[in-house]
Order: C-alpha cells, then sequence, then structure tokens
C-alpha cells in the first residue's frame, strides 16, 4: 500500500540529497492511545522494525497516552520538527492541510475498504503530497473505523428520523452542518462530557466507532445503533518531512517499508478490536440496525458540501476523484 505515493517521495528525496550520507538518529514519536490499544502496539512493532530494517541507524522511542502533549500540539511538534514521528487522526489535521480535510466530508466514503482503495490510489496521493507540504509526511495509513450514530430512543434508517433528535458531535464545521441538514440539532462538545450528557438527556443521541462506543460505556445510556457509517477518517504515521528528506534512498526505504509493515498489523489488531466491542454490546442488548440505503443520507449533504467548496474551490476535483474511485 502506498507504494507510488513513498516511491516518489523516495526518488524526490534522493535527487535532494545526493552525496549526502545518513547519520544515526535517535527519533521520538507521540501516540495519544493506551497501552494494548492497536494503534499503540502497532507504533510499537513500527519502532522495532525502524531500528531492525535501519541496521540501527534510527531508534524510535514511542511516547503513548498523549504524555508529550494534545493531539494538536504534537502535529505542530511534528511539523516543526520537535518530534519527527506522530501517529495522527486526519481530523485535526484537516484545518492545517486543505486536501486532508475532504477525508472529513460526511459520507464521502463508501465504507472502510473504499477508504483505503482511494488512500492507495491517486487520491491518496495528492492528500499526501499536500500533508508533506506542510511538514507532515504520511508514510501509511491506520484503520480508524467508521463513525456511526447511536441514541436511547429509536433506530436510524432515514434521514427524517434524525429530525429534531439532539446530536453530539465534534466541533467541526462539517459535522455540525451535517446534523443540520438531516434535520437534527447538532450540539457539539466535549468527549469527555458525552456519557453524562446521553444519561441526562441534554442530547438524545451521539456518534462514533465500535470500540468507542463500547469502551466509554454509552452503549449503557445510548442502546439504539444504527450503521450509518456517515465518517470513515483515517490515521497516518507521519514522519517530519524535513527528517525524512535528509535522510539517504535506503534509509528511507526502509522506514517506509516498517511503517507499511505496521499498518498491516494495525489493520488485523483493528478489525479484531471492533468485532470484539460489536459483541459486547450486543451481548449487552444493544439493538444494532444496517441501514439499507444510505442514498438519501448522501443526498441531503449537497448543501455541505457546496458550503465547503465556496470556500475550497480547487479541492472539487480532488472530492470527485474520492466519489468516483471504484
Amino acid at each position: 500500500m502506498f507504494n507510488n505515493i513513498t516511491k516518489s517521495l523516495v526518488g524526490a528525496a534522493a535527487i535532494a540529497v545526493i552525496g549526502v550520507t545518513a547519520h544515526a538518529a535517535d527519533w521520538r514519536g507521540w501516540n495519544i492511545h493506551v497501552e494494548g490499544y492497536p494503534n499503540t502496539v502497532a507504533m510499537d512493532k513500527f519502532a522495532e522494525l525502524v531500528s531492525e530494517k535501519t541496521g540501527g541507524e534510527i531508534t524510535l522511542q514511542m511516547f503513548h497516552g498523549g504524555t508529550l502533549g494534545s493531539q494538536p500540539d504534537a502535529v505542530e511538534q511534528v511539523r516543526a520538527g520537535a518530534l519527527e514521528i506522530g501517529n495522527f487522526n486526519l481530523g485535526p489535521i484537516g484545518p492545517i492541510v486543505a486536501e486532508a480535510n475532504v477525508v472529513s466530508l460526511p459520507f464521502v466514503f463508501k465504507d472502510v475498504p473504499h477508504m483505503f482503495r482511494v488512500l492507495d490510489s491517486d487520491g491518496g496521493a495528492a492528500i499526501a503530497e499536500g500533508m508533506a507540504a506542510k511538514g507532515l509526511t504520511p508514510l501509511a495509513w491506520y484503520d480508524a473505523g467508521a463513525r456511526s450514530f447511536y441514541n436511547g430512543d429509536k433506530a436510524i434508517n432515514t434521514p427524517e428520523d434524525v429530525v429534531g433528535m439532539k446530536v453530539r458531535v465534534m466541533n467541526n464545521d462539517l459535522f455540525t452542518g451535517m446534523i443540520a441538514q438531516l434535520g437534527g440539532n447538532p450540539s457539539p462538545m466535549a468527549f469527555a462530557e458525552v456519557y453524562q450528557a446521553l444519561k441526562t438527556g441534554v442530547v438524545d443521541g451521539a456518534e462514533n466507532n465500535w470500540p468507542s462506543y463500547e469502551s466509554t460505556g454509552h452503549f449503557e445510556v445510548a442502546g439504539y445503533y444504527s450503521l450509518s457509517q456517515h465518517l470513515i477518517i483515517p490515521e497516518c504515521i507521519c514522519v517530519n518531512t524535513d527528517a525524512f528528506n535528509a535522510l539517504s534512498a535506503d534509509m528511507q526505504a526502509a522506514v517506509s517499508e516498517a511503517a507499511q509493515e505496521s499498518a498491516t498489523l494495525q489493520r488485523e489488531l483493528w478489525a479484531a478490536r471492533e468485532a470484539a466491542s460489536r459483541e459486547a454490546v450486543e451481548a449487552a442488548g444493544v439493538v444494532v440496525n444496517e441501514i439499507a440505503n444510505k442514498t438519501p443520507f448522501q443526498e441531503a449533504m449537497a448543501p455541505v458540501y457546496e458550503a465547503y467548496f465556496e470556500t475550497n474551490p480547487g479541492l472539487r476535483p480532488l472530492v470527485e476523484l474520492i466519489q468516483t474511485t471504484e
């Protein structure tokens, strides 16, 4: 995966560093997730593989659980070179990199496999190029699942089922616009406040992926989970662009290969974690429903997309490329 992007980056960097020899480097990496989480296990594997594949020329010390700062802080640290590596969700990168923000458009991906087909093609290359220009070179893409709606009253099968519903969303105009266009009332709030808000009726529902829905206990107070899969936002292993470009072509290839192997592991672990979370909440009595026809939801997003294109006219071709990728 990601081979075309990696090759182009390696080729460009190789020209830039002709005559420069690689020196041993001690890198530091950021990750927000806790011990045992799929990303944490995979990033530790990445660190192990980097050392192995570079013959010890590059070592990577991972710092998990957000110990080196919040995600927005860590993104800036990697861009500035204070950290070399970060495992980031593309959501917070969107305000910095316009090309990365397209993955936050509701229903832009059909499903998770479609997302990875896009990222492995010209669409992913365009996103990667935009990120690299802002100091964040993506080496591989991680799975972060699909976000779906949940609430305590009823299954959601059509946009009409969202009308009048107070739904917690992340604080992003794209997400608040999504709920508003479905006829609901968007309620941005901190994630830590959602459980109590659901329990007391401050909000009627929320949206997230299976592991988050299960691990937070939200299923205890919102027992209907409807598979809208409206947001499918990947994560990346990102390296500081200057640090990566300073490596020899051989070292770049070794680091990229380590990232790809790490991504394969992460996706396997994520799939297992998703399955376990779904099994746990269903065993607890949660009502899960597939949405047979997502087209009405997608069509309702037209004003959200048009508002987005008004401020980002140059990204319409990229969005259309994503939507037409088979």
